[in-house]
This record gives C-alpha cells, structure tokens and sequence, in this order.
C-alpha cells in the first residue's frame, strides 16, 4: 500500500484527509415488498440498496440523505404518524435497531427525550443525537410560523441545516413553489464544490451546499443531462444504472457535453469519468432546477432512471425545463388508463376488459362488470408495487383497505380482468416518433400473474407462433407511432385463446433494456439517446436478426435475507437483480442461468412434487419428463393420489404437522434434491409455505411453477448430454445475422 502515489500529499501513508465536507451513506430496504417480514436490523444485512449524499456540515448531508432514498420523504419529522404516537412508545420502539429508527428518534427528541436517554438505548453516540436534537428545535421556531410567511433569518438557516423546499412546504401547508421564490428572492441559493479525485489530476465530482458560495465554473459548450435512477430498490436497479451510463457514452461521442445526476454511490453513473460533469445529488425537483438553472443544458433525458425521474418530469416542465425524448404528456398518457384503452380501441388492438376506480366503491362496482379473477394495482408505480390478484369481493375490500394508501380521482386504482394461464411476452422498442424497431420478443417462462421483472425470460421464444410474434411486433410498431414515442419503449402482452392481448405500455427504459441488449448485440440506450439527439431510425440502418442461439433471464431474489418470508412469487416485484445464461439450446441455457444464481439443479436424485389441486393437470408433463431422466419422484398425498389415478408411481410423503416421518425429515435427512411446489389457496398455505422455506433453509434449489419445472427438466437433459465449450460474448454476437 505503501508503494501506491497519492495525489495530494505523496503517499497513502501520509495521507490525510481533504475537503471540508460531510458524506452520509444511509441504507434503503423494502420491507413493504414482504408480506409476515419483521422489520429489525441486526447482523444479516437487509437493505437492498443505498443513497450516499455530500454536505458542508452533517446536519445538512443527513437530511440530503434522507430525500436521496425516495420513500416520499423529505425530512426525518412526521412520518408514518410516529408524531402522534406517546413518548413512552416511542422510547420502547427504539429498544430494537429498525428502519424507522433515526425516524423514531427524531420524535422522542420533539416529545422531550434527552440526548443521554436515547444514547442508552440506542447506543448513537450523543454528537449524532445533539445534532438532530437542533434539527428539531429549528423544526418547531419552523412549525410556529405557520400561516405566515417564513422570516428571512430562520428560512436561510433551515435551508443551511439541510431543510428540503418541499419539507419545508409541507410543515407549513404551503406550495413548494412558494418557498423555492421566497428564498430566491432574498438570496439563498445553492452554492457548489468540488470534491477532487484522488491520483487524477483535474478530476472531481461536484455537490450543492447552502453554507457556501458557488466554486463550480460552467462551459459554454452544448450540454445534455442526464437523470439518474437513485437508490437501487426492488422495482428500480443497476439495469437503469446501464441504461445512464450508455446513455452518457453517446452524449459524449456525439460531442456534447455529458452532465449526470445521480446519489447512488454503488454505480457506474456516479463515477467521476463517466460523464464530463457529475452532480451527486438528490433527484428532487429542487435540487435537478438548481443544476439545470446553473448549467443551462439543452434539455433533460428522463426516461433511462426508471421511474425517479419520470415523477419529477412534469414540475421540471411546468419550472421551464426542456424534457428530451418522449414527453411527459405521452408518459401520463400511457398511464391513464382511461385514455390508453380509447387509443387501444381506436388501433383495435385487444386488451383484457378493465377500468378506474376512484373510490372502494366504484371498484367494486367494476369488478362486479369484469368479474373475477382481476388484477389490480395503484396508478403511477413501478416494480408492481400494492399490485394483487383478488378473487372475490372480500379480497377486493381487504386490498382497498389495507394495500393502497389512499385512492383518489389523481391517483386511481386500476383494475384489470386477469388472463389466467396465459402466456406473457413483453417487446423493448426504439423509436423516433414516426416509425419504430423491436430488436426481439421475451417470452416469460412463467405463465400470467408473476410480475414480469420476477419471471424469467428467453429470448428467442420458444413456444409462441410466429404468426404471434408478427403481431406482437406490429402492435408494438402502432403504439410507439401512435403514442410519438422518441426514444425506448416497453410493451407487455398476454396470449390467450389464440388472441395477444396488450397488457400495458411504458414509454421509457424498462429493466430489461440490458438483457435485450446484450442478447442481440446491440446497444439499446446508445440507440436511443442517439435518436433523441435528433437521429431518426433511417439514420440508425437498424435491421432484424436472427438469433442462433438462446438467452435466459433469471431473477435473483433476497429470501436467503428474510428467512420468515414464503417465498412464493406473484405480480409484486420481489427480486432484487438477474443473471443472464447463454447457450445454444434453451435447456442449457435454463441450467445456467439457474447456476448463476447459486441455485444449482441436480442431475439425479429424487424430485419432490407438492402441487396446488388448479396445476395438478399441468404438473404431469414435468413430472413424465423428471421420470425419463431417472428420477425418483416423491409426493404429497393429494398430489400422490392424483398421479396414482395416472398411472403414475410416486413415493408418498407426509406434509407437516403430522405423526412419522414428514417432507421436511425428507428435506433435513438430504433424501430431496429439488422441490417443485405450487403455492396452493387459502387452505394449505402454511404448509405450502413452510416447505419452501425448509427449501431455502436447507439451500434445496426450489421451483414454484409447473413451466419453470418443464424447463428444469429441459435444462437437466441438455447438461447431462456433455460439456459444451465455454464461448465469449462477443463470440455470440459473431454469429448474429
């Protein structure tokens, strides 16, 4: 270490640090995506991501921090309620480290709790603790000056401590745009420095404070920002990470000037040569208005960092800022699903029957039009976030009173008759507002209702017609056109009965532009940024291929973390990455991809099949093909029974909770060496459960759909026909045509 220069002051050995600044790394977790989890930190890690943010002193980084993780919050006072909850709650609540911690502090403070007393439980150190306690006393001089505007004084030292415009807004029931002119008029703007580069000379990266004058020169050259996606979440990773950054490398080679803006410290986007200029910073509309009014880019790409900047799109238009690409109107659009299904009649293009609800009522009057099974879902979400298949009535009112938090005429729930046992497909589109090019169709291994960021995919598909895919192809043709999409597009579909149904559209980057990418041999995002730079697909000479060879996505999902959480899928996103396996059949490709996930498929033993009573029929083409492979096949009763009555020799297992020896001594005794369970109903869920989480526990690789088994079983097959050789990506791509 000793050997290795240091920029600044020779060697590492002598270094110290430099900058007068703060940095706060403040985790991000999705709790709320894992129905029976328990909120508590301790030594297995649990956050599925993090936002870093720089300020001149602490106070000002935490709350930087704080708005950086989008969990609609924008200071650390009054969330969840906790407000209104008695100091001796909240006192006890703190006995144990949770999410809400720094949240439930931050309360106990306002309600009296001294620096010692919290110290004690928590085990902060008091200067953390002091420092939030003048966060609170700032807070209340604030709340006191409700109903009138704010004195010039206190609003400047608010703003030095880090207060958002909107936090600020909010605690005195005014607009934020009313805060954000106050304090301009008086003077109070962001000023910005450098953090330099260490061993790079003339390198840095820059951030916003409002305890010192601006540092940071501008150019005069073109300039084009971009938006970055923030804390990796599930719902919104690194695939929008990619997405940015190739983005940035097209800026650059069409020579303007790349400016990024970004707070996740684990990616590429934020790495100081990435883009000529990089702002880490919050993704809020003051804090991207400030950037914008400082560099004055030609515009703004919003539609590569998932759904972050696409929720701030509409005020930054409304404060005069010029949104490249496909515009904010085509993005609500496209989410309106009123609007949407007129365009879809109007294209005849089928669609499942749906409607708007903006009351409980109204939903239920819907469902009772549609009818049973329905999809519903909150508008204006990503990751399939409070997204449920009901059944009947009494599910659709436990769903309305308990998943969605309020629903109104500007945020309706949307429900949708559910396509049982369809086969989903989604197409990624590049568009130029006037025509359109669909590199490939994903089909889902997984039949309808899992979401489609949980599903794994192949690209070519493998059982849908081609006279489907030349459907799905010139529908996503139509609507890009019709909807003047510029840029990426992704568009999801179910078939049914012979029909391709269109599910829904997306006019921005979706999760699986780097799959698709990587695939075909091309760069979807360069693509796209090259277009909205005013390039038209004429110019691009893109053709279709034909692709040789297969590739599988698979998810990667954080149950390992969460041991009391079933790990059944459903059309909630709940995986936190993917890999990708490349082969030249579909099987081998299935296999390893399931290996890159460390689940490894077994190529003998016993099979376990515990299957729900609505799959027992689809379950036998699996379980014919795990026989001819040599398997031994192992059964629960019901299921036993069924395959008997098939002529079918299982062995028979009892479920748990019953006297002998029952699956899960099967499963802890090592005699199973893959499980393939379908999540039952109601009745039976505990058990189902239980034996996929015994599954996890014994690290027994696990199947939870009939499909994903038959692929297994494909996968299986093509391994044990002998090694294949190992060949590079761009060996693949040397065969594309």
């Amino acid at each position: 270490m000793d050997e290795i220069p240091y920029w600044r002051d020779g060697s590492l050995e002598q270094y110290t640090p430099s900058g007068d600044y703060v940095v706060v790394k403040f985790a991000r977790w999705a709790f709320e995506k894992f129905a029976g989890i328990e909120d508590k930190l301790g030594t297995q890690m649990r956050a599925v991501g993090e936002a870093m943010s720089i300020g001149k002193n602490y106070k000002e980084a935490l709350q930087k921090a704080i708005r950086s993780l989008e969990i609609n919050r924008y200071g650390l006072g009054f969330a969840k309620d906790f407000n209104r909850l008695p100091l001796a709650t909240l006192i006890e609540r703190l006995a144990h480290a949770t999410s809400e911690r720094q949240f439930l502090m931050y309360e106990a403070l306002r309600k009296g709790a001294s620096i010692d007393q919290l110290h004690a439980i928590t085990h902060i150190k008091a200067w953390f603790i002091e420092q939030m306690r003048e966060l609170v006393q700032v807070e209340e001089e604030i709340l006191a000056c409700k109903g009138r505007p704010l004195p010039h004084d206190l609003l400047r030292r608010a703003k030095q401590d880090g207060f958002a415009d909107l936090y600020l807004a909010r605690l005195l029931g005014v607009p934020e745009g009313t805060i954000r002119d106050q304090r301009v008029a008086i003077g109070v703007v962001e000023g910005w420095e450098p953090v330099p580069v260490s061993g790079v000379d003339d390198a840095a990266y820059y951030y916003s404070t409002y305890n010192a004058p601006d540092q940071v020169p501008v150019s005069n050259r073109r300039k084009i920002m971009v938006l970055g996606g923030g804390p990796n979440r599930i719902g919104q990773g690194i695939e929008f990470d990619y997405c940015c950054v190739h983005a940035a490398m097209a800026i650059r080679e069409a020579g303007l000037e790349s400016i990024m803006v970004n707070c996740n410290p684990e990616t590429v986007s934020t790495d100081y040569d990435t883009s000529d200029k990089l702002y880490f910073e919050p993704l809020t509309v003051e804090d991207v208005l400030s950037i914008y009014r400082k560099e004055k880019p030609e515009g703004i790409i919003v539609q590569f960092g998932g759904q972050t900047p696409l929720n701030l799109a509409r005020e930054l238009a409304e404060a005069g800022v010029t949104i490249l690409g496909t515009t904010p109107e085509t993005i609500d659009l496209a989410e309106d699903r009123d609007r949407f299904n007129q365009i879809m009649r109007r294209l005849a293009i089928p669609q499942p029957e749906s409607g708007m609800a903006a009351s409980a009522a109204e939903a239920l009057a819907i469902a009772a039009k549609i009818g049973y099974p329905l999809m519903v879902r909150p508008s204006y979400v990503l990751g399939g976030r409070g997204m449920e298949i009901v059944h009947d009535d009494q599910m659709l009112q436990r769903y309305l009173n308990v998943a969605v938090e309020e629903i109104t005429p500007e945020r309706p729930v949307l429900i949708d008759k559910f396509l049982d046992n369809a086969i989903e497909a989604e197409a990624d589109a590049i568009a130029d507002g006037g025509n359109a090019f669909v590199p490939a169709v994903m089909e889902h291994i997984e039949l309808a209702g899992i979401h489609s960021g949980d599903s794994a995919c192949v690209i070519p598909p493998i059982s849908i017609p081609t006279r489907h895919l030349d459907t799905i192809r010139e529908y996503t043709r139509r609507i890009a056109i019709e909807l003047r999409v510029v840029g990426l597009m992704n568009i999801q579909y179910a078939i049914q009965n012979d029909t391709v149904y269109v599910l829904e559209a997306n006019p921005r980057a979706s999760r699986t532009v780097p799959i698709v990418s990587k695939v075909c041999g091309l760069s979807m995002a360069r693509l796209a940024t090259r277009i909205i730079l005013g390039k038209t697909l004429a110019d691009l000479d893109l053709r279709e291929i034909q692709i040789p060879y297969f590739g599988v996505k698979e998810a990667v999902f954080p149950f390992n973390m969460f041991p009391e959480v079933d790990p059944v899928l459903g059309p909630e996103m709940r995986s936190t990455g993917e890999v990708l396996g490349l082969a030249r059949s579909f099987g081998r490709a299935f296999f390893k991809a399931q290996e890159a996930t460390q689940s490894i498929l077994p190529l003998h033993g016993t099979v376990l099949f515990t299957i729900a009573d609505r799959d027992k029929q689809a379950a036998l083409e699996p379980v014919r093909r795990f026989r001819e492979l040599g398997f031994t096949i192992m059964a629960t009763a019901g299921t036993h029974r069924f395959l008997q009555e098939k002529g079918i020799e299982t062995q028979a297992v009892s479920k748990l909770g019953v006297a002998g020896p029952t699956l899960l001594d099967a499963i802890t005794n090592g005699r199973i060496h893959l499980v393939i369970n379908t999540p039952t109903g109601k009745k039976g869920s505990a058990d189902s459960s239980n034996i996929r989480k015994a599954a996890i526990k014994y690290k027994i690789p696990y199947i939870t759909t009939t499909a994903a088994a038959i692929a297994a079983a494909k996968g299986i097959e093509a391994i044990r026909e002998g090694e294949a050789r190992v060949r590079s990506l761009q060996d693949y791509h040397a065969e594309l045509r």
